[in-house]
């Protein structure tokens, strides 16, 4: 594989720039994601065709049901994998990454594959694996060494 010789790898400051505004983004959307299903159901008991039994409301129903709080769980895991395999995989970059001027692809400056984000993602430790980017010759965190990619420095008039 031929090394991206005009794009520099990003740093650790940069990375974590970018998790923390990522952070914030897949939070906002989890929660709104999560109000959504919470107004249907709330709406379903309005009309009386759902009923939360034992559940002393919506949120309890959804923590402790065992099917349904398995299948809210799920959604809520969906909606996450999906924000950064789809960005990663089709912008090549989250919105986080946007604003802090990076790029993820394989050395060759090829997309990365939905496999080698789906292996960044579940290797990521959420996003703790960034800490091994300061020990890294190549500047990699553990992540990204699993998944075969590389984080770049776009630069500012390419941006």
């Amino acid at each position: 594989m031929s090394h991206q010789p005009h794009l520099q790898t990003a740093g650790f400051i940069r990375r974590i720039g970018a998790l923390v505004y990522d952070t914030c983004l897949i939070l906002l959307l989890e929660i709104l994601a999560a109000g959504v299903i919470v107004a249907i159901l709330e709406a379903m008991t309005a009309i009386g065709i759902l009923h939360y039994g034992d559940y002393k409301d919506v949120g309890n129903f959804l923590t402790h049901h065992p099917l349904w709080s398995t299948i809210f769980t799920a959604y809520l895991a969906i909606i996450w994998i999906g924000f950064f395999v789809w960005f990663w995989t089709q912008k090549r970059q989250t919105l986080g990454m946007k604003v802090w001027r990076l790029v993820v692809s394989n050395e060759d400056g090829t997309p990365i594959t939905i496999t080698q984000a789906l292996i960044r993602l579940f290797t990521s430790g959420f996003g703790l694996s960034n800490l091994t980017v300061p020990l890294d010759p190549q500047k990699r965190g553990f992540h990204d060494i699993w998944a075969k990619t590389n984080l770049y420095v776009i630069p500012k008039d390419n941006a």
